[in-house]
């Protein structure tokens, strides 16, 4: 997706910016110690990758088996600024505004999974037994807000709240290897074997808006350069409230690892 293509260049030119001016940053070391005097604020740019999925909060009766999972490329840039509180700078609250993917390739075996396909062209709903892989991408711009711990000079961990508001995403699949029962568990049998699929795609009943719990924990490698782990929770269902053809919430939870920049 073109969005997707723009993440993707802008965390690969952030990549080659820090490495470009990183003998300017050890010129500028002294100034640096100086800085959290400055207003007690502190800006970071952070790059990053998201791994993880939309998972329900225990797997449903109707997944039998997770057959694969891929993680996809999710890659995150974001802005942040903390203000360090007090003195001594042990507490501070920051915010920030991200631009990340959020995906995941799933393949799982069925059984009365509820379901619409895509059948000769016509859509028809049921119930699903066998084989379903699933592709789940979403685009956002994510605002966190976080309250601030440091330990000592070299860490430091955070917790907060985040919001997020999807720019475009797809959540779409196939199904073969089984039969879907029309209408109910007992309706008529629609049989898919050997290399016959069916398609699916509930894109436009993605949530466009997502909110959340986030923590995480930063580790100072040198002066300006930082390692960033934070785990994010959406409290709050991918699929809009009124769509009902997946019976069970699934809920974003990604793991977001990474560098960080601090001016």
């Amino acid at each position: 997706m073109k969005t997707t293509n723009i993440i993707v260049k802008a965390t690969a030119s952030a990549l080659l910016a820090c490495m470009a001016i990183t003998a300017q940053a050890q010129q500028d070391t002294d100034k640096r110690r100086q800085l959290p005097d400055r207003n007690d604020w502190e800006f970071e740019v952070k790059a990053g990758v998201n791994i993880g999925g939309a998972a329900p909060m225990s797997i449903p009766q109707e997944i039998r088996k997770i057959d694969s999972y891929s993680p996809r490329l999710n890659a995150s840039i974001e802005g942040v600024a903390t203000k360090w509180l007090g003195t001594e700078h042990k507490w501070g609250l920051s915010a920030g505004v991200k631009f990340e993917q959020k995906g995941m390739i799933t393949g799982a075996t069925t059984k009365g999974y509820s379901m619409e396909i895509i059948n000769d062209g016509e859509r028809v709903s049921g119930f699903w037994t066998g084989y379903v892989k699933t592709r789940y991408t979403s685009t956002f711009v994510t605002v966190p807000v976080m309250a601030n711990y440091s330990f000592n000079k070299k860490w430091k961990a955070r917790a907060g709240i985040f919001a997020s508001f999807r720019m475009d995403g797809e959540f779409n699949g196939s199904v073969s290897e089984g039969y879907l029962r029309e209408g109910s568990p007992i309706g008529e049998k629609i049989v898919y074997e050997g290399d016959q699929t069916a398609t699916y795609d509930f894109s436009s009943n993605l949530n466009h808006f997502h909110w959340g719990l986030q923590l995480g924990g930063t580790w100072q490698v040198s002066d300006r350069f930082t390692l960033n782990a934070d785990l994010s929770w959406a409290l709050n269902n991918i699929f809009e409230s009124n769509f009902k053809t997946i019976s069970f919430n699934m809920y974003p939870i990604f793991l977001n690892i990474g560098f960080g920049y601090k001016f």
